[in-house]
């Protein structure tokens, strides 16, 4: 499929799904309302709100602080998880031995922490990055983990028969093989970083998309409810393409997948 088909497709479920979602909250059907606007708004008053934030300009400060700290949650806890990976991959006892703490830091429900980060390090930025570092660091880890694990024994092997030493096994064969996992891992983590920073603003804060959002609620503004979440959505989806741009530069070498077709 080309790219130019692939994206016409995926512009035609945005265009259907906003169509039945404005139906739905516009026309009675049968008498009744499927989706009353007072609990689902619809496009056209979530459109117009967007447009009266970035008209006005009051967006750009909150998109400015959620953008800040998603970055530096994403950055801490994408650097920490790779280092931890590896480090974990190459030291099988040390891997041993804190198992089952890591397992049991994993299974911490998140908003459990995030109070408890706004006490450590108050309603600034800081304790929303701290959270979005808990949901970004585990993810890469694991996934860097699992791929300096899945080296192929064969090319390990011949590897060392060429004579390679551990810096070179790192830089030709380990960091490789994590590449591709660490890449999946980071699609998921720019995601659990923004929703880190939004939880985080949504608890406590002064600015910020997840205050924005907050605030629309505690006023039974649905349409800003949505429009904060569309901005949020289109923020995300920013970010991906800048990771997946970045992916396809360092993975130049990666064979192409051919279709499968017969």
């Amino acid at each position: 499929m080309s790219r130019l088909k692939l994206t016409l497709l995926q512009i035609l479920v945005a265009v259907v799904s906003l169509g039945i979602w404005h139906m739905f909250t516009t026309y009675p059907v049968f008498g009744k309302m499927l989706l009353p606007p007072f609990f689902f708004s619809n496009p056209l008053d979530v459109a117009q709100q967007i447009v009266k934030w970035f008209a006005t300009g009051v967006i750009w400060k909150h998109l400015y602080v959620t953008l800040m700290e998603a970055m530096l949650a994403f950055a801490i806890g994408s650097v920490g998880g790779v280092l931890v990976g590896f480090w974990f991959a190459r030291q099988p006892r040390t891997a041993a031995v804190f198992d089952p703490y890591v397992k049991m830091a994993n299974a911490l429900p998140r908003v459990v922490l995030a109070p408890i980060f706004t006490l450590w390090f108050g309603l600034g930025i800081w304790s929303k990055v701290a959270l979005g570092i808990t949901l970004v660091f585990f993810i890469v880890f694991f996934n860097v983990y699992q791929g300096v694990k899945e080296v192929s024994p064969t090319v390990l092997a011949n590897a060392r028969m060429l004579g390679m030493n551990e810096r070179q096994l790192m830089r030709h064969v380990y960091w490789p093989s994590a590449l591709s996992w660490m890449f999946s891992s980071l699609h998921t983590s720019v995601g659990f970083a923004v929703v880190g920073a939004v939880v985080g603003e949504y608890l406590g804060s002064a600015a910020g998309l997840g205050y924005l959002i907050q605030q629309a609620e505690g006023v039974f503004d649905v349409a800003g409810v949505f429009a904060g979440m569309f901005v949020l959505a289109a923020f995300v989806i920013a970010i991906d393409i800048v990771v997946t741009s970045i992916e396809k530069r360092l993975l130049v070498w990666r064979p192409v997948v051919g279709d499968a077709r017969p």
